[in-house]
């Protein structure tokens, strides 16, 4: 099965200091919305992994969060696009979970539910702690460069494999160009 995990807030979506808090709050990237509905057209399920402190920190409930994906779901839906799943951590970082990014423990429920070997499987964010998720995990980290992507760049050891991309657009395409060159 062919897999990508996309962080929320900064990949998908503009990303904002003050949280997302309401549908109209919610804009998708440029591009990002036809990059995953081109990624499904090529045969990829793809699943989002997020934290939502925001719940924690009751600056919005559960409703708001699920109608904020609902408005996601419908404009996917508007270019040919779907999701296979949305986790989320709704813990504040305090609370010491193990499914708030940088831990391992939202990619290793995806790999349960979806029987994925997450060895073979994408991992595009945005923050250090996305990278540090998906490299704990046994994943595949990318890096692109909106929301906190240029300052997190900015972080990270020059001599990093990590591949680094403009946006979820230039990530889509890499993995679905990386696709048709495996035999």
């Amino acid at each position: 099965m062919k897999m990508v995990i996309l962080g929320r807030d900064g990949v998908i979506n503009a990303y904002s200091n003050s949280f997302v808090k309401s549908p109209a709050e919610w804009h998708p990237i440029k591009g990002s919305l036809q990059a995953i509905a081109n990624l499904n057209q090529a045969g990829y399920q793809v699943v989002i992994a997020t934290n939502q402190s925001g719940l924690a920190r009751g600056l919005f409930d559960i409703d708001t969060l699920n109608a904020i994906h609902r408005k996601l779901y419908d404009e996917l839906d508007r270019v040919g696009g779907h999701l296979d799943g949305i986790f989320f951590c709704p813990h504040r970082p305090s609370d010491n979970c193990n499914c708030r990014k940088p831990r391992p423990g939202m990619m290793k429920q995806v790999a349960r539910r979806f029987h994925v070997d997450l060895a073979s499987t994408p991992v595009i964010g945005d923050s250090i702690q996305d990278l540090n998720a998906a490299q704990t995990a046994g994943a595949r980290p990318m890096l692109v460069l909106t929301g906190r992507g240029e300052t997190t760049c900015q972080r990270l050891s020059p001599d990093t494999t990590i591949p680094q991309f403009t946006d979820l657009a230039q990530a889509a395409r890499h993995i679905l160009t990386e696709a048709r060159r495996r035999p």
